[in-house]
């Protein structure tokens, strides 16, 4: 069986985000022939603004695409003022947009998120499941917010914990029976 083809949108557009470092290290330990991760980019897009639906901007008509064209979602996002980042918003807004074209409408998502505090991406986190389930995603159940400290990743960008290492394990393997049991893999030629 082919890979599921699994949309990666980081809620952060950072250079240094730990929430890029916690994907890229979830996209290697989650490679081969489970998943096939790709990155979509989500800071390129405008502002929100419905004068804008009658053309869409290409940066939107590439993203729209790039959620249509995957098996499931995989959201890694920070958490700003106690909720999700505005950029992060923003993708989904344009994802939902123009009316009747909805591009999460029935996906199958995973969240998660890192941050310095112990539970610094929790509250982001629900507030993204309530949002997401809105649009018709169905979002993975369970917390996985990772407490990044200096010695989280290693020198080759994974994940250097053993136990952060084997939660995110599991977190991925949970993610792969959701999408077995929920999801008609879109298959794509290549």
């Amino acid at each position: 069986m082919a890979p599921f083809k699994i949309a990666v949108v980081v809620g952060s557009n950072r250079r240094e985000s730990v929430n890029r470092r916690l994907a890229e290290a979830l996209a290697r330990l989650g490679g081969g022939n489970r998943f096939d991760f790709r990155f979509v980019r989500i800071d390129d897009l405008p502002l929100y603004n419905q004068d804008l639906e009658a053309d869409l901007p290409a940066s939107v008509v590439r993203f729209k695409a790039e959620i249509e064209a995957a098996d499931g979602i995989l959201v890694v996002t920070p958490e700003h003022s106690r909720s999700i980042p505005a950029v992060l918003k923003n993708a989904i807004d344009w994802g939902t947009r123009p009316w009747g074209k909805n591009s999460w409408d029935g996906k199958v998502a995973a969240v998660t998120g890192a941050s310095p505090g112990a539970i610094g991406t929790a509250v982001a986190q629900q507030h993204l499941r309530q949002v997401l389930g809105n649009v018709g995603v169905l979002v993975m159940g369970g917390e996985a917010y990772i407490a990044v400290k200096p010695d989280t990743f290693g020198a080759s960008g994974n994940l250097a914990d053993d136990s952060s290492r084997a939660f995110l394990n599991d977190f991925i393997d949970r993610f792969a029976a959701l999408l077995a049991r929920f999801t008609a893999p879109v298959r794509v030629a290549a």
